[in-house]
């Protein structure tokens, strides 16, 4: 049995490691959940249709806003307005560096890129990395037609070079940059690309649909390789930088994952990969909660979106599926949300950075996350109920709350815990949080697919068993 867990864990993490490695930004992974999902039968609505003609019972539905967030949800055979939600919510973006609307700049024979920090990263872990652009362009179609595509470069563009230790002998004592003047990428040589900008690239009757003056001629050239266009057809673009180095499985044993982006694509796969395999499963329910998994964009910075937890996608589906104000209120009370969200291992070198109770380890199992200023929305129903989910698959639970002395992070779930939703936070232990290449553990990834799917399975009968109000 021992060995047959094992293995499944490890399954679990080889398709993560899939999973991150194909998607560099939120665009990528929700196009990537997008395939997983269709692959199992979900079919893709949009906000802009009437869905009364659309929903059935035993039916699979997802749809996405601006390319950056994704819901997807099962309707039960004796579904009925009113009813209740089962809710994985996760958010898909994580801290980076995104290409500046306007990136053109040069010093000293270099090209550089300007690029902007997003959320709070650890930007000393970017220095003297292999890092290449992905993101989305809005390009001109044959047929005269805009579109948004997605464009991921394979192969290391730009660096960050740090500074000789001969010329700062204090590096190792004390690093510091500044992130404007001293934390910006080179893309390559000025004499290496006068002989090689296209005739193409120059810039002539310029319009205000025009970004060939905002860039260097040599990116543009790239990206219109890229995607088979020319510069002059690409109008807009959302880029940003990644790390080309892979995603791995590592340590003595593989219990460890190197890779970026698991806060929070961890938790994102594993919904996907949750609801997916359930929905296909001989146990799809035939009666209970709908159940729903909701990937945010924006979390890092703040959620207030039109595609973050703070936005309508939420509220919206409630609504659409049980639209007067008393069926409405009936779905809220019947409804539970899992706010999934990657949480901190106990670290071998900074013990002292822990409650000495409070200390989850990277492949423990389930970490319920609590605070009692509610940036975690968990309280004991929540607790109790992710504790009952989590007992059903036979795993285990830890429980991390932070120090007095320090600041409390916090996520999705206190916001959306707002719409009257009861509510729990947990996540997988990882190190380096926010770093370009976090650490976590191997067999938590199937820790997190088990309890999303006992949520699926089985709250609903679990919550007919729970006496609160």
């Amino acid at each position: 049995m021992m060995l047959q867990a094992s293995q499944s864990s490890s399954e679990a993490a080889r398709r993560f490691i899939a999973f991150v490695n194909a998607s560099p930004t939120p665009f990528h992974a929700v196009q990537n959940a997008s395939i997983r999902l269709e692959a199992s039968g979900f079919k893709k609505i949009r906000e802009a249709d009437d869905w009364e003609k659309t929903l059935q019972p035993r039916g699979k539905y997802y749809f996405t806003r601006n390319q950056s967030s994704l819901v997807a949800f099962t309707i039960p055979t004796n579904w009925k307005p009113g009813a209740g939600l089962s809710i994985v919510a996760t958010h898909i973006d994580s801290p980076n560096l995104r290409v500046r609307p306007i990136s053109k700049r040069e010093k000293v024979g270099y090209l550089q890129v300007g690029v902007e920090t997003y959320g709070g990263g650890i930007w000393h872990s970017w220095l003297d990395r292999d890092l290449s652009l992905a993101g989305r362009v809005v390009v001109t179609q044959q047929d005269g037609t805009f579109q948004s595509k997605l464009i991921k470069v394979d192969r290391p563009l730009l660096r960050i070079p740090t500074l000789a230790i001969h010329l700062d002998r204090n590096v190792n004592d004390n690093l510091k940059f500044n992130q404007e003047t001293e934390f910006v990428p080179i893309l390559g040589l000025v004499a290496e690309t006068l002989n090689k900008t296209s005739k193409d690239n120059k810039v002539s009757n310029a319009t205000a649909a025009s970004i060939q003056a905002n860039h260097h001629p040599a990116l543009l050239s790239v990206i219109a390789d890229e995607l088979s266009v020319s510069p002059q057809e690409i109008h807009d673009f959302e880029l940003h930088l990644y790390d080309t180095q892979p995603s791995v499985l590592g340590g003595i044993n593989n219990e460890f994952m190197f890779s970026p982006r698991m806060d929070n694509q961890v938790s994102s796969f594993c919904a996907v990969d949750a609801i997916s395999t359930y929905a296909s499963s001989s146990n799809f329910n035939l009666e209970g909660n709908v159940n729903c998994i909701a990937l945010f964009n924006h979390e890092e910075i703040g959620s207030v979106s039109t595609s973050g937890a703070e936005s309508s996608l939420i509220p919206s589906l409630l609504q659409r599926l049980s639209p007067t104000p008393a069926l409405h209120s009936q779905s809220i009370a019947r409804s539970f949300l899992v706010s999934a969200d990657m949480g901190h291992a106990v670290h071998p070198n900074f013990t002292s950075k822990h409650e000495d109770n409070h200390q989850p380890t990277m492949n423990g199992g389930i970490v319920i996350k609590t605070n009692a200023k509610q940036k975690y929305a968990s309280d004991a129903i929540g607790s109790f109920i992710a504790k009952k989910l989590v007992e059903r698959k036979g795993g285990k639970v830890q429980e991390y709350e932070v120090r007095n002395d320090m600041a409390c992070g916090s996520t999705v779930g206190p916001m959306l815990s707002k719409l009257g939703l009861r509510t729990v936070d947990v996540g997988n232990a990882m190190l380096s949080m926010h770093s370009i290449r976090e650490t976590a553990g191997s067999h938590d990834v199937q820790n997190a697919i088990d309890l999303f799917t006992s949520l699926f399975e089985g709250f609903a009968e679990l919550d007919k068993t729970l006496t609160v109000d």
